[in-house]
C-alpha cells in the first residue's frame, strides 16, 4: 500500500494531529457532504441545523487538545494547512455570539457550541478510541446526514464505513495490491523493501523518489519537499525566539529560547561539555514541541505530538554533522517517510491506539534512518538503525498531563531525538546485519500497542497524567 511523503509530512497546526488537525479535516468533509446534499440525497436548503459529539480520547484530552475548537473551525470551513490565526479568532468569536454557520449552498444554520458541541464521557465508540459524530438536521429535528468519523494519527481520517473495510479480512491483501498498481515499488514490509532495494540497486529514498515522481513529477516533488523542510525549519526558529508560558493551565514556562542562548554564548560549565550536542537535538526538538503546544504552525512528523524529533534531527545534520549537503535533507525526508509509511501501514502512528511509541518511538525510527541514510548509510544499516531506535521506545505509554501536549510531551520530542542519533550512529558502525529485523520490531510495537491498558493511551487516565504535584 503507497503512503506518499506528504501524507506521512502534513502542514497543519498545533496541539495535536489527532485531536486538533484530524477533527477539523472530519468537519471540513462533513461540511462539503452537506454542501452537496450527500450526492443529492437531499436538499441542503432543508438543513437547519449542526450537531457534533466527541467520543473516546477526543472527549478524555480534547478539552486539552483543542479539539472543540478545531471542529468549529472546521466548520467554519479552515483547513489545518491554511489557517490564518487572526481570521480563526474573529470568526470563532462571532460563531459564539450569533451561534451561526453561513454554510455554501445552505445558507445560514444553526450551531451553538455550548449545546451542539457535546463531549460524550462515556464508552469509546467501538472502532477506535479516537471517534466522533456530526449531524445536519432539518427544521423538524430529524437527521438529514450522519456520519461517525475517526481520526486514526497522523491526521488522518476514516468513515466508519471506510474503517471497516480497512480492516483485515480475506481479501484485503488483493485490494492492498491494487492499490500499489502503479508505483515502481511497492513496498509494504522492511523485507519487501530491502528486496526491492538490493534487485533495483537503488536506495530506499531513490525507490522512494521514484513512487513520488511516478504521482508528481521530478519538479513538483521538489517543491513540495522543499516547503515541508522550510516549514520545519521556520517553526524551530520561531520556536528558539519565543518566551512565555504555554496556554492551558499547566503554567508551563517555554525554555528553549534561554536554552539555546546559553548554548550559544557558551554560559556555564555544562556548555562546554563532549555531550553539548545532546543539548542542541534536545532543543530544536522543544522548540518545535512548544510551538505546536502553543498551537503553531508545524510538520506532523508523523504525528504533531512527535513533531519535534525529525526536524531536530535534520537540524542536527545540517548545522553541526560534516559534509552536510542540501540533497542530504531530501534523502533525509524520503528515507524517513520510508519508514514511517512501514509503521503506520503495519502497526499505528496513534498515541490513542498504541501510545506513545507509536508517536515518539515511530518518530524517532523515522529519524535514525533519515540520518543515516543521509550519512551514507546502506539500505541494511538504514533499516537497522530503524529498527534500534523504535525497539528503545516499545511499551512508552502516552500519559499527557491533563490532555496538554506539553508534560512529558515537550522532552520527550527531544530523547527520541537523542536516541534518533545514537540508533544511527550505532547502525553505520555495523555491516547491517543484525537479529531482530525492522518488520518484528514493528509488530512487537502493534502487538504491545494492543496489551496496553486504555488509561495509558492518550486518555490522561493514568500514569504521570495522575501522579501530580500537591502544589
Amino acid at each position: 500500500m503507497f503512503l506518499s511523503v506528504f501524507d506521512i509530512f502534513k502542514i497543519g497546526i498545533g496541539p495535536s494531529s489527532s485531536h486538533t488537525m484530524g477533527p477539523m479535516t472530519a468537519a471540513v468533509a462533513f461540511l462539503d457532504r452537506v454542501s452537496n446534499g450527500d450526492n443529492d440525497a437531499f436538499d441542503p436548503q432543508e438543513v437547519s441545523r449542526i450537531i457534533a459529539s466527541l467520543h473516546g480520547s477526543l472527549a478524555f484530552t480534547g478539552k486539552g487538545h483543542a479539539t472543540d475548537r478545531a471542529v468549529m473551525l472546521g466548520l467554519l470551513g479552515f483547513r489545518p494547512d491554511a489557517v490564518d490565526a487572526d481570521l480563526a479568532e474573529q470568526r470563532l468569536a462571532d460563531l459564539h455570539q450569533s451561534a451561526r454557520l453561513a454554510v455554501a449552498k445552505c445558507g445560514e444554520v444553526a450551531f451553538d457550541p455550548d449545546k451542539d458541541l457535546v463531549f460524550d464521557y462515556g464508552p469509546a465508540l467501538p472502532l477506535h478510541a479516537n471517534g466522533m459524530k456530526l449531524t445536519a438536521l432539518d427544521t423538524a429535528g430529524e437527521p438529514l446526514l450522519s456520519e461517525t468519523y475517526y481520526s486514526i494519527g497522523g491526521g488522518f481520517i476514516m468513515t466508519e464505513a471506510e474503517l471497516i473495510a480497512s480492516e483485515k479480512g480475506p481479501d484485503s491483501d488483493l485490494h492492498e495490491e491494487q492499490e500499489a498498481v502503479g508505483y515502481p515499488y511497492p513496498f509494504g514490509s522492511a523485507a519487501e523493501m530491502l528486496q526491492m532495494g538490493k534487485a533495483s540497486d537503488l536506495t530506499i529514498a531513490e525507490m522512494k523518489r521514484a513512487n513520488e515522481e511516478s504521482v508528481i513529477g521530478a519538479d513538483a516533488l521538489t517543491m513540495r519537499l522543499d516547503a515541508i523542510w522550510k516549514v520545519m525549519d521556520n517553526c524551530i526558529e520561531r520556536g528558539l525566539t519565543q518566551e512565555g508560558i504555554l496556554p492551558g493551565g499547566l503554567s508551563v514556562k517555554r525554555r528553549a529560547r534561554a536554552i539555546h542562548q546559553r548554548l550559544l554564548d557558551q554560559s556555564g560549565s555544562n556548555s562546554r561539555q563532549p555531550h553539548t550536542v545532546n543539548d542542541w537535538l534536545s532543543v530544536y526538538a522543544m522548540a518545535v514541541n512548544e510551538e505546536n503546544a502553543a498551537g503553531g504552525q508545524v510538520v506532523t512528523s508523523p504525528t504533531n505530538g512527535a513533531a519535534g524529533v525529525v526536524p531536530a534531527v535534520i537540524r542536527y545534520y545540517r548545522d553541526h554533522c560534516i559534509d552536510c549537503t542540501r540533497e542530504g535533507i531530501d534523502t533525509f525526508l524520503l528515507t524517513a517517510a520510508a519508514i514511517g509509511g512501514l509503521i503506520k501501514h503495519n502497526a499505528s502512528i496513534s498515541g490513542a491506539e498504541c501510545g506513545c511509541q507509536a508517536e515518539v518511538g515511530s518518530a524517532s525510527a523515522m529519524a535514525a534512518a533519515g540520518l543515516c541514510a543521509a550519512l551514507g548509510g546502506s539500505n541494511e544499516q538504514v533499516e537497522n538503525a530503524a529498527e534500534i531506535a523504535l525497539e528503545h521506545h516499545l511499551g512508552m505509554t502516552c500519559d499527557p498531563v491533563r490532555g496538554l501536549v506539553q508534560v512529558p510531551c515537550i522532552e520527550r520530542n527531544g530523547m527520541g531525538a537523542i536516541k534518533a542519533v545514537s540508533a544511527a550512529s550505532l547502525a553505520l558502525h555495523g555491516d547491517g546485519a543484525h537479529f531482530m529485523p525492522l518488520d518484528n520490531c514493528i509488530e512487537t510495537m502493534r502487538q504491545t500497542g494492543q496489551d496496553m491498558r486504555d488509561k495509558y493511551k492518550e486518555t490522561s487516565l493514568g500514569g504521570l497524567a495522575v501522579n501530580l504535584p500537591e502544589c
